[in-house]
């Protein structure tokens, strides 16, 4: 059964989807002969016995990456991959816009030739220079962001036409301002919930408090998973890391959003 685009919790109204979710958890946790938590089917509510199924299935199985599953008592695209398969919910390995797919592919020639700083944790060397000043910033400074900006500005001159990224070297300013320039925003909470509305290309935006963020692209999406490539990280996912990186996040870790300039 596919996943319907948004969280499943007490009070939903779908009776199919609730009568899928019944069936699927009595066989999953072999509660028919528990009287506490035996689920009726034919029953349309999802009340507090079902949201104590649910708490138990999440604290019993992990997602498809091997990580423990969110013991909340709703179900997301994550632990619905894990009742009902991960084809069951959203996949995105392209991206739809000729001009996104251009900007991953340079992003994505970055990382294949594995750019990092020089010297170590110095913010400095030949590429990272150039995608700051290509920012208008001085050299030095984080980079993440700058990254992002050069990215979509080569693919820009490669395809002769005027880059449609705001230009800046912050990723919250970015966030702010994206709109300025046509491009659409997902906040986060919207993204966990139907993760089909994020695509390959878009940005995602991390806020740290403070003035802090972090950035990179999507690469593709798989159910509660994206991949991506982003600059000024490495394998621990951190905001101050040393290189361009592919790497693997849940959904649910980005906690600003996403913006997407397909079409822009």
């Amino acid at each position: 059964m596919r996943y319907p685009g948004r969280v499943i919790k007490m009070g939903e109204s779908d009776a199919r989807i609730v009568k899928a979710l019944k069936t699927a958890l009595n066989k999953a946790l072999v509660l028919r002969g528990n009287a506490a938590l035996a689920l009726d089917p034919d029953n349309p509510r999802f009340g507090p016995t079902m949201k104590q199924a649910v708490q138990l299935f999440q604290a019993r199985h992990l997602d498809d990456q091997g990580q423990p599953l969110k013991t909340d008592g709703e179900v997301g695209s994550l632990t619905w991959a894990v009742l009902f398969g991960t084809a069951d919910v959203p996949q995105h390995t392209e991206a739809l816009d000729p001009f996104m797919g251009a900007v991953l592919a340079v992003a994505g020639a970055q990382a294949d030739a594995a750019v990092r700083e020089q010297p170590r944790n110095s913010n400095r060397g030949p590429e990272v220079d150039a995608y700051l000043r290509r920012a208008g910033v001085h050299p030095g400074l984080a980079w993440c962001c700058a990254f992002t900006y050069w990215c979509f500005d080569e693919a820009a001159q490669q395809a002769g036409r005027i880059n449609p990224m705001f230009k800046t070297a912050g990723c919250l300013n970015h966030w702010q301002n994206a709109p300025r320039q046509g491009a659409r925003r997902l906040l986060a909470r919207d993204a966990v919930a139907d993760p089909s509305a994020v695509q390959p290309g878009a940005v995602f935006i991390m806020d740290f408090g403070g003035g802090l963020g972090h950035t990179g692209f999507v690469e593709r999406i798989e159910g509660g998973y994206i991949h991506t490539i982003e600059g000024n990280t490495d394998a621990s996912q951190g905001r101050e890391g040393g290189g361009v990186y592919r790497l693997q996040r849940k959904l649910a870790s980005i906690n600003k959003g996403f913006i997407d300039y397909a079409g822009v």
